[in-house]
């Protein structure tokens, strides 16, 4: 047993949603210093550009807008101009909605099950001809939802939409891993807890208090964001199929209930 290049990507191509901040960048950091050549996409051009350019030349900027599904399919035409294959997919990009239930529109609805269900669907598609082209029995390809512990357990805040979505991308993630793995193609998720973000403000600009309530004492790195991510990308992770790694400190699966005793 050779365990050397494990956690390795040297040559390989990955595409990052939402790459230029928060997680995703996380993510694209960590593949660049495997050895892989990232390909980040972002809404924001400019912003996408300024990521690329901090993370070094293996880093390339492919600004896209991927919560239309013609904004996919530009996506996945872009990269195959560039790339006859990929290896890795991670489908980040996402949303949230926070509203009270009396108020809840239907434009808070749309806008996160949209981009957290309908695009990661329909890029994995738009792509996998390139995903394909890539998968081998010795060396599958890779698709990887970034989904998050609020589809496996409820949170204190009225995110309705949010919650279900994320809810169906781990499921959804189960069907497209059990279609696409007789083409060489592994789909797996990870659900991130408290990490410091745009979208998670709370672990960003209160990381201590949120920590009280985390059994491990902390918010996630950068690393252990990463981490996850190598592992499931690189030949480590080529015998998880359809499985959700949950990275949370602990929260969903070992915090402690209030008990009902005296």
């Amino acid at each position: 047993m050779n365990t050397t290049d494990l956690f390795r990507l040297d040559g390989r191509i990955a595409l990052v949603t939402g790459g230029s901040r928060g997680i995703g960048r996380m993510i694209a950091a960590g593949f660049v210093a495997q050895g892989a050549r990232v390909y980040i996409s972002s809404r924001k051009a400019g912003a996408c550009e300024e990521t690329a350019a901090a993370l070094g030349p293996n880093c390339i900027p492919l600004p896209a807008d991927v919560s239309t599904v013609d904004g996919v399919r530009a996506l996945a035409a872009a990269l195959a101009e560039r790339e006859e294959r990929l290896d890795i997919l991670v489908n980040n990009a996402g949303a949230a909605w926070g509203v009270p239930f009396e108020e809840f529109p239907e434009s808070g609805w749309d806008k996160v099950m949209d981009l957290n269900v309908k695009s990661p669907f329909f890029l994995t598609q738009a792509l996998h001809g390139l995903l394909k082209a890539a998968g081998a029995p010795a060396r599958p390809a890779k698709v990887i939802n970034i989904t998050s512990i609020d589809g496996q357990r409820l949170n204190p805040w009225e995110t309705y939409s949010y919650q279900a979505s994320k809810a169906a991308l781990i499921y959804l993630t189960k069907r497209m891993a059990a279609r696409l793995v007789r083409d060489h193609v592994n789909v797996t998720s990870i659900a991130p807890g408290a990490f410091a973000s745009e979208m998670n403000r709370a672990a960003r600009d209160h990381g201590e208090a949120v920590a009280q309530a985390i059994p491990a004492g902390r918010i996630g790195t950068d690393e252990d964001m990463a981490g996850a991510a190598i592992y499931l990308a690189s030949r480590a992770g080529d015998y998880v199929i359809g499985e959700t790694i949950t990275v949370d400190g602990g929260l969903v699966h070992a915090a402690l209930g209030t008990s009902i005793d005296g």
